[in-house]
């Protein structure tokens, strides 16, 4: 199962490269994964049907009892089936549903075959925490796959509504997963619900845990998200709304119910909440006329019916329910299948506009009838033997004296009725011919094939075999009544119920009747009824209750924010720093851990470092111009470099001064678009109360930094650290030992923060679209032998006295500049100094185990020699140097970083553990290398990426947007030899 999990996100990671060869076609690849994940399912089956289950468990975190731990027993082999089975067969529809010209086809293929593996790891994770985790996977999922057409804002919409409604409840159900846990004193799901544990507590997270399964099962009042959802393709409606993730909160239920149904409170809610929503699904969906919206609610409604059924905490309504939740998963699969191939040849899902297909498509219309006929209860369908199966089971608790039997049974009558009628209308409106349509001209019988081109016979191979699948297994009812009876025989209490196709007559039959007879009358006086269904206004719109809620809290943010951030960044500032003075002030001023001695300085040139810094402070809050004010202000940087360097620290000063270097550097860059003067139009005011609050801050600092000198009771770690560094780490360098050895978690966070700011950083620049690379010279490959040439456009800016309009560079984009500002000087040095800065980065990343440097401090000195490329020669000098993308640079960094973090756990390590060769190599003499190396080639090319980042929006794209903004260019656009443009 681990396997099968991995190679899922393996095989997801490469289907977007793998669409660009195959097109629609990746589909079929794809869907091998989830049908071997089906067999290997199925061949577990004499195990688990014995009675036994299939484990697999590797430890993540034993201090807390959580481990990957996965348990396939009875109820999780046939999720597993249902989940595998009908999403392969839903990719395979999607290689004909889909043109090979679909926009983002390799993303929605990627995205639903890693929900399938999610889906996978959901119903047989046997830790809760796993099981929690899967569960949040498949929202996020869900919200990518259902706003797939991210050009439509109904899709958009519909994608947030679900991720906020799911993600809620799931934050809700997080609480009921730990107090559940706590309370059990495990974090295995068999073993709670084999000793569930009782009081209060126990109480309280089942019902947050019910919170959390409703809202990913849209039930009452979630119901409204799931409608909604239908801007998605239909093949995600098809198996995310029908198979697969609605179906994640039936799970989940069915899994506690065997424990906890009787715990307090569980009957009364399960019973009502699933018996309301399945009579309310069921009458919206009358009011439909779009196919695939008639559809949702319908499944609303059928999920409604199926909490009912497998909460109710019996042997019996365990067994309906297991056969209950195969049924909906096959014929509601189908029925969303055909209704895709309808809109995508009919042009239109709306059933006042379809007339004559039945006529048309005759296998399609008997696909469908099949299905309608099961979601029914029709007999000899798996419909019908899971609708009688349901109404014994109830029937049995209520003449054992449950009353909530009595209250199930005739919820779900009713729902019935309701269902048998929506199926009618359903296929009535798509398949049946309406002479009312023909006389108007609408779609008349001899429209042929419809509109589309490209559905095929192939494209009902997948609906034919569900159909095929809920025929067989109606028919095979006792066989697969003994195979779920496992799962029912694990709740408490008796029944000897059994699924057959023929009971005799009995209660259940005649409800049955009496349904599938209510039904067909409601369908029969559709007309009348929908006059009354429009003249009752609707009792319960929890959409609009939601998007209520929405606007109540965006003006609610606005007015907070208007009334808290009134008055700029000087106010932003002001608040802030207020309010960090008066809480660590009075903190400061309570507490009682003063020093006992005051030491002034450690040493005389300390106390002139700091004058100077402080000096350097004061002059910058003071100063005029912008540019002076950054370079005071990287004054006080440059001290701290200083002080790190005469503390013995020089791996903090070799880092800190190339910081310092690179921020001077990208601040230069941003006041480009600033004036000079800083408040030029505005004159300064409150100089007197920003000073004094300054002062504040400043002293609040140091009565800080005094009482945290004198708090430590303990000795030092230096030592310690010292110690560890060389046995543990295998280095010398302390620091950069607990960079990417000890405190390794904490630098690949700090990594992804990188990523994501450079990422943000280039999202504000580029406006119109993020180009993959940095700008080139067209044709400059190839002409590179020793100094390099390029012809310019005719300009009067760039006219040179070269008597062929060449003349020598020593940066090819150099010559891209105007006259004024280029220096020789300049080309000349960053020339020369870039190939040894490289070098002596490089040098930096492999000596920095051992002494200063490191792969962060080398990445900066490496950073800083693209700057100096790209200040000498301009943004084309910056895309010659290094022509790959930022992208390539940072993704590649993050996936070293962490495929070394994760390669431990391939030889049963933890994550992280590193691994160290040692030994003597000829010439090299003494050699020590360690994966921790391999770690910081991630954080070295990370640092690159960022740098290149960076220079690439606030230089190069400020370069070409001021380019295009002024009147007289700054730069001359290079061509080729023929004359072409670069």
């Amino acid at each position: 199962m681990i396997l099968a999990l991995l190679t899922f996100v393996g095989l997801a990671a490469l289907t977007p490269w793998l669409t660009r060869l195959l097109g629609a076609r990746i589909f079929y690849v794809v869907a091998l994964l989830p049908a071997a994940v089906f067999v290997y399912t199925a061949l577990q089956s004499a195990t688990v049907l014995a009675g036994g289950v299939v484990t697999e468990s590797v430890p993540w975190i034993p201090q807390l009892g959580i481990a990957f731990s996965f348990r396939m027993d009875t109820l999780a082999w046939l999720l597993a089936l249902v989940v595998t089975g009908v999403g392969a067969l839903v990719m395979v529809y999607c290689a004909r549903y889909f043109f090979d010209r679909e926009p983002s086809l390799g993303r929605f293929a990627a995205l639903l075959l890693a929900f399938a593996g999610t889906m996978f790891g959901l119903v047989t994770a046997d830790d809760i925490y796993i099981m929690f985790m899967f569960w949040e996977i498949t929202s996020v999922l869900s919200y990518l796959l259902i706003g797939h057409y991210t050009e439509r804002k109904e899709s958009r919409g519909a994608a947030l509504q679900a991720l906020l409604v799911t993600t809620f409840g799931g934050l809700a159900m997080l609480v009921g997963v730990v107090l559940l846990s706590v309370a059990g004193g495990t974090t295995s799901i068999h073993e709670l619900v084999a000793d569930p544990p009782e009081g209060a507590i126990v109480t309280v997270s089942m019902m947050l845990i019910l919170a959390g399964a409703f809202s990913k099962s849209a039930l009452v009042p979630f119901h409204f998200w799931l409608p909604a959802a239908m801007a998605a393709p239909t093949p995600v409606s098809a198996y995310l709304h029908a198979a697969a993730m609605v179906k994640a909160g039936i799970y989940l239920v069915a899994r506690f119910a065997p424990g906890f149904a009787d715990t307090p409170g569980w009957m009364p809610v399960i019973v009502i909440v699933g018996a309301s929503t399945m009579i309310l699904g069921a009458w919206r969906s009358l009011r439909q006329n779009d196919l695939k919206l008639l559809l949702a609610y319908g499944t609303v409604s059928q999920l409604g019916f199926l909490i009912v059924v497998v909460g109710f905490g019996t042997r019996d309504a365990a067994l309906a329910g297991a056969t209950l939740l195969l049924s909906h998963a096959l014929f509601k699969a189908t029925l969303f299948l055909v209704v895709g191939i309808i809109d995508h040849d009919e042009g239109t899902r709306d059933l006042r506009q379809l007339s004559g297909l039945g006529r048309r498509r005759p296998v399609l219309a008997a696909v469908g009838l099949i299905a309608v006929a099961s979601m029914s209860g029709i007999p000899p369908l798996l419909g019908y033997v899971a609708k009688e199966s349901v109404f014994s089971a109830f029937i049995e608790a209520g003449s054992a004296g449950d009353g909530w039997g009595w209250v199930a049974l005739v919820g779900t009558v009713i729902g019935s009725a309701l269902t048998v009628a929506y199926s009618a209308r359903f296929f009535w409106g798509a398949f049946a011919r309406k002479p009312e349509l023909q006389d108007a001209g609408a779609r008349p019988d001899a429209n042929g094939a419809g509109h589309g081109s490209h559905s095929s016979r192939g494209i009902l191979a997948a609906p034919v075999i569900l159909t095929l699948a809920t025929i067989a297994l109606g028919l095979l009812a006792g066989p697969l009544g003994k195979a779920l009876e496992s799962y029912a025989d694990t709740v408490p209490g008796e029944g000897d119920y059994h699924l057959a196709l023929w009971h005799g007559f009995e209660l259940a039959l005649g409800l049955s009747a009496v349904a599938i007879g209510a039904g067909s009358g409601l369908f029969a006086v559709r007309r009348g009824f929908a006059r009354v269904q429009r003249a009752i206004p609707p009792v319960l719109d929890a959409s609009r209750t939601y998007w209520s809620i929405v606007h109540a809290v965006d003006r609610l943010a606005a007015r907070i924010t208007l009334f808290a951030q009134r008055g700029g960044l000087p106010q932003y500032l002001t608040t802030i720093l207020l309010v960090f003075v008066l809480c660590l002030g009075v903190s400061t001023v309570l507490n009682r851990s003063w020093p006992e001695t005051l030491v002034a300085w450690d040493y005389p040139a300390q106390v002139f470092i700091a004058a100077v810094m402080a000096a350097a402070a004061v002059m910058a809050a003071r100063a005029t111009h912008r540019l002076a004010a950054v370079l005071l202000v990287g004054a006080t940087g440059f001290g701290m470099v200083l002080l790190f360097a005469f503390h013995g620290a020089p791996d903090l000063a070799l880092t800190q001064a190339l910081v310092e270097t690179v921020t001077i550097v990208v601040f230069v860059l941003v006041l480009r678009r600033l004036p000079r003067k800083i408040a030029q139009h505005n004159k300064p005011v409150r100089r007197i109360r920003r000073g004094l609050i300054g002062a504040a801050v400043g002293v609040t600092m140091g009565l800080i930094g005094l009482i945290a000198l004198g708090a430590r009771q303990a000795g030092g770690l230096g030592p310690e650290l010292a110690r560890l560094a060389v046995e543990e780490g295998h280095g010398k360098n302390v620091v950069n030992v607990m960079l990417v050895d000890i405190r390794a978690w904490d630098t690949m966070n700090e990594l992804s923060v990188l990523v994501v700011v450079a990422t943000g950083v280039a999202s504000l620049l580029f406006v119109t679209g993020r180009n993959a690379t940095v700008p080139r010279l067209r044709e400059s490959r190839g002409r590179r032998r020793g100094f390099e040439r390029v012809r310019l456009v005719e300009d009067p800016h760039t006219q040179n006295d070269a008597p062929d309009d060449r003349q020598h560079t020593w940066l090819l984009g150099g010559r891209t500049l105007a006259p004024d500002q280029r220096s020789l000087m300049i080309e000349v040095l960053v020339r020369l100094l870039f190939h040894p800065a490289i070098l002596v980065s490089i040098y930096l990343l492999f000596a920095g185990h051992n002494a200063p440097g490191g792969g962060f401090a080398g990445g900066l000195l490496a950073g800083l020699a693209l700057i100096a490329r790209y200040l000498a020669g301009g943004r084309y000098e910056l895309g010659e140097t290094l022509p790959i993308g930022p992208g390539i640079l940072l993704g590649g960094g993050l996936l070293i970083a962490t495929g070394t973090a994760l390669g431990s756990l391939f030889i049963g390590a933890d994550i992280l553990t590193s691994a160290y060769f040692e030994g003597n190599l000829p010439l090299l003499g003494h050699v020590s290398f360690g994966t921790s190396t391999i770690f910081d080639i991630g954080v070295y090319l990370v640092v690159i990426g960022v740098v290149l980042d960076v220079l690439r929006s606030l230089g190069g794209e400020v370069d070409r947007q001021q380019a295009q903004s002024d009147d007289v260019p700054g730069e001359a656009e290079p061509v080729t030899a023929g004359g072409e443009r670069a």
